[in-house]
């Protein structure tokens, strides 16, 4: 794995331990399909919403804010995976919600920025 994917992967890591301490159940985390990949499916346990997490995570802020890379491509590969998800999980009669957490590494500290409804 190289070290961007390793970045990703202790950021989404990192993203789902603080949802899972906030009452939010992790379904699924890379779940892939022929559209794209969903990073973190989980349920908003508060308000009993499925939502879809894309995570964004970054050392430095030397090419913006992590929530500026979910540009309009990103958007269109997420809903696509998110429709093929609800197909595919025959997911019928439920209140969906997307979101973004931002995952700031700086040393070994770990911050997040949880960006509810994004879409």
């Amino acid at each position: 794995m190289n070290n961007k994917g390793l970045i990703g992967k202790i950021g989404e890591n990192n993203a789902a331990k603080y949802l899972e301490k906030n009452s939010y159940e992790i379904i699924n985390k890379n779940y892939y399909c022929k559209f794209g990949e969903i990073d973190i499916v989980a349920v908003d346990k508060k308000t009993n919403e499925l939502v879809f997490i894309e995570v964004k995570t970054r050392r430095t802020f030397s090419y913006g804010m992590p929530i500026d890379s979910i540009n309009n491509k990103k958007i269109k590969h997420l809903r696509n995976s998110i429709n093929y998800y609800i197909f595919d999980k025959k997911i019928f009669n439920t209140d969906i919600r997307i979101d973004a957490i931002e995952v700031i590494l700086k040393g070994k500290k770990c911050y997040i920025h949880h960006i509810k409804a994004i879409l």
